[in-house]
């Protein structure tokens, strides 16, 4: 049994600032918070913080997920991305055949069986999407629902599941199904009208992939996607807060309409995170890395190089949002709507021991998982 106790100058905990405490950490878990910081093993002088849980992670360290759909290659990411703090992350397919999704399907129930510590689940971006709103997405791979794909989504053995769909392209039937099975259904590359998106909702949709980006906007006689995810106060939205996506205003817009707790950060990551990579192969064309984004060569926005610190950051020092919430959009608020247990997103007994280090520019100094550091 692996007892570790672990000194932390300041924590937010999920909830409000903390100093001078000592984590006990016993078997991957925080065991008990105490105040007798004469006897420790270890010694964290940063901020310490719940580690950042990302639901939309295409790629990093070098792989894409689609073209490396194997524990080696899911290990790489998630290696990539703990070095800005990421702990938890669900590895996210892009539209493809069916035969990668089962593929990606059977490597993630490995993990989970396998106990593999950061993947908590999949996300299936895909592949009942709109071609009008394909963004980077493949348009040959776009293709209705059918029996194959039911069997995928059927599986129980996938961890958490989330899966984004266009909902003019899905019955809403088929969304309260996916419900009924444990997925959180989000809407999103979607060029749906405001009253296709709220009958959506209305059938169990439950979230907003990378919200503006890639759905109908709002606009004053047609409130599109955009307006029903802003209108749904029950629904949760991904933002991708990296200045290339959204506008630092939007953002602002966004965490002024939704109720605190239902926007959460997202990076949309792709293979260069954590690497000197400037470009890389993807489907039938070519991504290039400049100035700190990732443009196709067929022109289009493909995805990004954003890590969850550099989105906490840019939360801070450019949304207007303060430190405490912007910790809480990057763990709390993911843990929240893909349902992990009481606990995750903070920094209390019985929490899992995923935290980030932090020094004063929000730039990481540790990550660690299940009490063990891995960066």
């Amino acid at each position: 049994m692996s007892v570790e106790r672990v000194h932390i100058a300041q924590f937010f905990d999920g909830q409000q600032m903390q100093s001078n405490k000592v984590f006990t950490i016993e078997n991957t878990i925080i065991v008990d918070i105490d105040d007798n910081v004469q006897k420790y093993d270890k010694k964290l002088k940063g901020l310490v913080a719940p580690g950042f849980i990302d639901l939309q992670v295409n790629g990093g360290g070098g792989v894409l997920f689609n073209r490396t759909s194997t524990l080696s290659g899911i290990k790489k990411m998630l290696l990539a991305h703990a070095q800005y703090g990421t702990t938890a992350m669900l590895p996210t397919l892009i539209t493809d055949t069916v035969e990668v999704m089962q593929q990606a399907a059977d490597v993630i129930a490995q993990a989970i069986a396998k106990k593999v510590p950061g993947i908590i689940g999949m996300h299936f971006e895909g592949p009942h999407l709109s071609v009008a709103k394909k963004g980077a997405h493949s348009a040959e791979f776009i293709r209705p629902i059918s029996d194959q794909e039911w069997q995928i989504l059927s599986r129980q053995d996938l961890g958490k599941v989330i899966v984004t769909v266009a909902p003019e392209n899905v019955l809403p039937s088929d969304i309260s199904k996916m419900r009924g099975l444990g997925i959180q259904v989000c809407l999103g590359h979607t060029n749906a009208t405001y009253n296709q998106a709220q009958q959506a909702v209305e059938a169990g949709a439950t979230g907003f992939t990378h919200l503006y980006n890639a759905m109908s906007p709002l606009q004053g006689r047609e409130p599109g996607v955009v307006g029903c995810a802003l209108l749904n106060d029950e629904t949760y939205c991904g933002l991708i807060v990296d200045g290339h996506h959204v506008d630092f205003a939007s953002c602002r817009l966004a965490l002024k309409a939704k109720p605190q707790g239902r926007v959460f950060l997202v990076t949309d990551a792709m293979p260069p995170v954590g690497t000197n990579q400037h470009e890389f192969a993807f489907f039938d064309r070519t991504v290039h890395l400049q100035d700190g984004k990732l443009t196709s060569t067929t022109g289009e926005l493909a995805g990004s190089v954003l890590d969850m610190a550099s989105a906490v950051r840019n939360c801070v020092q450019h949304v207007q949002v303060s430190l405490p919430e912007a910790l809480k959009m990057a763990s709390l608020y993911p843990a929240k709507y893909i349902g992990l247990p009481a606990g995750w997103g903070q920094l209390v007994i019985g929490s899992p021991a995923n935290f980030v280090e932090l020094n004063n520019q929000q730039q990481v100094i540790s990550t660690w998982i299940g009490g063990a550091q891995l960066f």
